[in-house]
């Protein structure tokens, strides 16, 4: 008979960090807190996850959403309690309407501590809970198995999302002696209703003027794969909801155009006359509809078939005819199996080329630099399946309009249209597909929120693009100003750094551009380089978005 050692004890940040590895973690976004240090400790020997160390609690976190946007897995950030985790609560909000899985862990006080107000004590379950799937707070280090496994089913689990677990700092330092992780979970893939299949079958054979609004909750690859081939066999126009351009390929045959802010006029005036709206894994929201206008909670005159993972999200805004609770990829493999038994339309073939006309750059004639040609020259030096990245501003619609999102994911961009998400969405694209180009597209009020990742992104060593659109306002804000009071400029404008010299602080290669030729000649140097790079691109701000309106325009009309 073989003695067999008694385990040795281990502290219960280390449990932590392999109950993390069991789930399949393989990446954590952080910036230390001294709450926390046995976390660390335990990632010290851990060769399975990559730590990656931010420079900013919002950046890790907008890390951590973006990660999970392109795996499905629950993106990964640890930061400290008070500054951290306020700092941090911008991803959170960001991953709970984006639908992306995310869980932030928060070092909190020591449990004989709580509610005195102590140092950067906060009541973090009060706090995040109206924007998490769960907010709670692991007491016991006995139950960190438990609480790990629950935050990873919870945030992949129905509509995505994410969750905050506190870690009081005493109890991540207790010896733990036994205890082993719990088995990886895994989603539930809910098949689609058979009757509700034909159901919708036969909607779609009624239909004289069927659209398809996807991509959102649970979407992913398989379900792209499955959902074009539906869609190519019966000719379905297929829209894409605000940001989810990447959910089919845009070259595909019924590919119709992205909703959201300035969108194809043909393609809105396509989904007022439809008849059959299907809304698949989109949750109709206000950008999409435009106000909720476009589409109206009631919708008389249209049939509405809205499919999404939580039942939850079924009912809860729109009036539907038809609600199918399903994972996205067996519905859209359902769907695929039974197209043969819908006649074919024409108006995907109608609605993609109305789409081609729309997105194919055209010179405006403009003075200085026209960025629907900078688009252009970007389509012709960079592969098809590049990875964009932007946050909130009007400089993104040039990308939204033009650029023709083709792999999967190529579209890393926030629909609760947060500012400052495009370089630290790049810099974790860049680390999950280092054998892809990965492009950030940032306003110059967009980058200053989150620029200090370009450091991040220089430690790591990735391969990155970046390009600052400057025209030295908060376009959107002076855009509607302009609307509601013009030439009444107060609160909008912009004193910038010299951007290029900001990057080669970081170590980039720069360039500034303020005109087409010099932008096609530094695209094209760009293109050439491996590492960090920088574009500053120094535009007029007259041209205010990329459907064309104009300052001039606005003050002329008012």
């Amino acid at each position: 008979m073989t003695d067999h050692p008694t385990p040795s004890p281990s502290h219960a940040g280390r449990l932590l960090v392999d109950c993390l590895v069991e789930q399949g973690c393989d990446r954590v976004f952080t910036v230390p807190g001294e709450s926390f240090l046995a976390v660390l400790d335990g990632l010290h020997d851990v060769p399975a996850i990559d730590t990656v160390v931010c420079r900013q609690e919002g950046g890790a976190a907008y890390m951590a959403c973006a990660d999970g946007a392109m795996t499905g897995r629950p993106g990964m950030c640890f930061v400290t309690r008070g500054p951290g985790a306020t700092n941090a609560s911008i991803g959170v909000h960001v991953a709970h309407q984006d639908s992306q899985p995310m869980i932030l862990f928060v070092g909190d006080v020591d449990r004989g501590m709580r509610d005195r107000e102590g140092f950067q004590e906060l009541d973090l379950q009060a706090v995040f809970g109206p924007m998490a799937k769960w907010a709670a707070r692991i007491d016991d280090a006995g139950r960190i198995p438990e609480y790990i496994a629950r935050a990873w089913s919870t945030a992949i689990a129905g509509r995505p999302g994410p969750v905050v677990l506190a870690l009081p700092e005493d109890m991540l330092r207790e010896e733990v002696y036994g205890i082993v992780p719990r088995p990886a979970v895994m989603r539930p893939a809910q098949a689609a209703c058979p009757d509700a299949m034909g159901t919708l079958m036969a909607m779609l054979t009624d239909a004289a003027a069927p659209i398809a609004i996807v991509g959102g909750a649970g979407w992913n690859a398989k379900a792209r794969e499955h959902f074009t081939a539906f869609a190519e066999q019966i000719g379905l126009p297929v829209a894409g909801a605000f940001r989810r351009q990447d959910a089919i390929p845009n070259s595909s045959a019924v590919w119709a155009g992205n909703l959201g802010y300035g969108p194809n006029p043909k393609l809105v005036q396509r989904v007022k006359d439809a008849d059959l709206v299907i809304a698949v894994g989109a949750r109709l929201g206000e950008a999409t509809t435009d106000g909720y206008e476009l589409i109206t909670p009631n919708h008389p005159g249209q049939t509405l078939v809205h499919v999404h993972p939580d039942p939850e999200e079924l009912g809860r805004v729109y009036r539907t005819d038809l609600s199918i609770c399903a994972d996205m990829a067996e519905f859209a493999e359902s769907a695929a199996l039974m197209a043969d038994d819908v006649i074919d339309f024409d108006a995907g073939k109608q609605a993609h080329d109305e789409w081609l006309a729309w997105s194919t750059p055209d010179s405006s004639g403009e003075r200085g630099l026209d960025l629907a040609l900078a688009v252009k020259t970007m389509r012709d030096r960079f592969p098809a399946d590049t990875i964009v990245c932007n946050g909130a501003g009007n400089f993104s619609g040039w990308w939204h309009r033009y650029w023709p999102y083709e792999g999967y994911p190529s579209q890393l961009a926030p629909t609760a249209g947060a500012m400052g998400y495009g370089v630290p969405a790049a810099v974790a694209a860049a680390r999950r597909f280092p054998d892809r180009s990965v492009v950030a597209v940032a306003g110059d009020g967009d980058f200053m929120m989150n620029g200090q990742e370009l450091a991040t992104a220089a430690a790591l060593g990735v391969d990155l693009l970046v390009l600052v659109i400057d025209n030295g306002v908060y376009g959107t804000i002076r855009m509607h100003q302009e609307r509601d009071f013009p030439a009444r400029v107060s609160g909008t404008s912009l004193a910038n750094p010299d951007f290029a010299k900001f990057g080669e602080a970081f170590g980039a290669w720069t360039a500034t551009v303020d005109d087409n030729p010099g932008f096609d000649d530094a695209l094209t140097v760009a293109a050439s380089l491996k590492g960090l790079r920088l574009i500053h691109c120094r535009t007029e701000i007259e041209n205010l978005a990329a459907s064309g309106l104009k300052l001039s325009a606005l003050r002329d009309k008012n």
